[in-house]
């Protein structure tokens, strides 16, 4: 039997088991809407799943929200992919590698730099 994703958080220490939930809803939501084999993504796909699963969700308040969990970089969604592989949730071909999650982005520029309002999306207000 898997441990649930709030024993494997609470065991590792380093992320909200929230953020753990966030990489595997979001890992559907990039298979779904970034990828041409449905079985396989790689950790720079992901990440740009990631990046609009997270915009979104929270719009605006991306960075904060994952920030609050934890994650401060794309390195931090590959940490908690393998995290995950180790705790059965997930799996790895053998050419994938953490490193493929590092520095696809960086979070300030694209959640908060880079962030335009939608018209009509109603997780977004304008100030």
């Amino acid at each position: 039997m898997k441990k649930k994703l709030i024993e494997i958080a609470k065991e590792d220490g380093r992320y909200n088991a929230a953020a753990l939930k966030f990489i595997y809803e979001g890992l559907a939501y990039t298979v779904k809407n970034f990828s041409e084999k449905p079985q396989h993504v790689s950790g720079r796909t992901l990440c740009e799943g990631l990046r609009d699963f997270a915009l979104q969700k929270w719009g605006r308040l991306s960075l904060l929200v994952l920030n609050n969990w934890g994650v401060k970089n794309t390195r931090d969604f590959g940490e908690i992919v393998y995290l995950m592989i180790k705790n059965n949730w997930l799996s790895a071909r053998p050419d994938d590698s953490i490193e493929d999650f590092d520095n696809a982005y960086d979070f300030k520029t694209v959640f908060r730099d880079q962030f335009k309002f939608t018209p009509g999306n109603p997780n977004e207000t304008e100030a």
